[in-house]
C-alpha cells in the first residue's frame, strides 16, 4: 500500500474553492477540462459509444443538479464535483503499486499512469466518485488542477490556474493555496463558511464549497413593489392605429 506524505503547519494545499450559490450549470468548467485534459498531462480523455447507445467516457470533472427547498425560497443547485485532493485520501493508501500519490510540495493527488495496473481499487475507496478509469489505457485517471498549467511558465500569469477556473462566466470558481489562511481562497471560505464534502467520512477534502445564500434567493425572489401608474385617457382610434392593428394580424398567421 501507498504511504501519504508527512504533513506539516504551513503545508502548502492547493485546492479549489466552488461557490454553490453563483454555479449555473452551464457545463463550461467540464468542457475546458475536458478539451485542456485530452492534450495534456493525463491525455487522452476518450470518449466511447459517442453516437450511440450506453454513451460513457473519461471526465475529470461532472456537474450534478439538484432541487433544493421549497416555497419562494426553492431552487436549483448545481454540484461541480472533481478530485478533492484530500489530506487524507483512501484512493492513495489503498493502491497496491504506489501509482496513486500525493504530493508533498502542493497536495496535489495524481497517477503516475506508467505503474497503475488499472486494478480500480482507488476508485472503490474513493467515496466521492472521482476516479476515471480509461478502458483504452487500462488505467485510472482523475484531476491534476492542470498541472501543466499552473507551473507552465510559458503562459502568462493570470494564464497559470486550472482550466475550469479560468473559464467559468459567472466566477463561481477559485484556485489557491488552501494551506496559507491569509490567501484570498482562504479568506473567501471563512468569510462564506465554506465546508467540506462529507466531512464525517474524515478524508479532510481540500476543496471546499460555498453553500447557496437562502436569504439572498428569497429577497430576489419577493415581487417589487411597483409604483402606481395613472392610466393615460382614451384618444380616438386614427388610421394608424387601425393600420397597425391590421398589420399585427396579418403577421400573426
Amino acid at each position: 500500500m501507498t504511504d501519504l506524505p508527512a504533513q506539516h503547519p504551513g503545508q502548502k494545499k492547493l485546492g479549489l474553492v466552488i461557490d454553490l450559490d453563483l454555479c449555473v450549470g452551464c457545463h463550461a468548467c467540464a468542457t475546458a477540462c475536458k478539451e485542456w485534459n485530452t492534450g495534456g498531462h493525463m491525455a487522452p480523455l476518450p470518449d466511447f459509444h459517442p453516437y450511440g447507445a450506453g454513451v460513457w467516457g473519461v471526465w475529470f470533472n461532472r456537474i450534478h443538479s439538484f432541487e433544493e427547498g421549497e416555497g419562494p425560497g426553492a431552487r436549483t443547485v448545481h454540484f461541480p464535483k472533481s478530485c478533492l485532493h484530500c489530506e487524507e485520501p483512501a484512493c492513495v493508501t489503498v493502491c497496491p503499486t504506489g501509482a496513486s500519490y500525493k504530493r508533498a510540495e502542493d497536495g496535489i493527488v495524481l497517477v503516475n499512469e506508467a505503474i497503475c495496473i488499472g486494478c480500480q481499487l482507488c476508485a472503490w475507496a474513493c467515496p466521492y466518485g472521482a476516479r476515471e478509469f480509461d478502458a483504452d489505457e487500462g488505467v485510472m485517471k482523475k484531476c491534476t488542477l492542470c498541472i501543466d498549467r499552473i507551473y507552465n511558465d510559458t503562459l502568462l500569469a493570470e494564464d497559470r490556474i486550472p482550466a475550469c477556473v479560468m473559464v467559468c462566466p459567472t466566477k463561481a470558481r477559485h484556485f489557491g493555496d488552501l494551506g496559507d489562511a491569509d490567501s484570498p481562497v482562504s479568506e473567501l471560505v471563512a468569510e462564506r463558511r465554506g465546508r467540506d464534502l462529507m466531512p464525517e467520512l474524515g478524508y479532510k477534502p481540500v476543496n471546499k464549497y460555498l453553500p447557496p445564500r437562502r436569504e439572498r434567493m428569497v429577497e430576489a425572489r419577493r415581487p417589487l413593489a411597483l409604483d402606481p401608474v395613472m392610466a393615460e385617457p382614451e384618444r380616438p382610434e386614427g388610421i394608424g392605429d387601425r393600420l397597425l392593428r391590421w398589420a399585427d394580424r396579418v403577421l400573426s398567421r
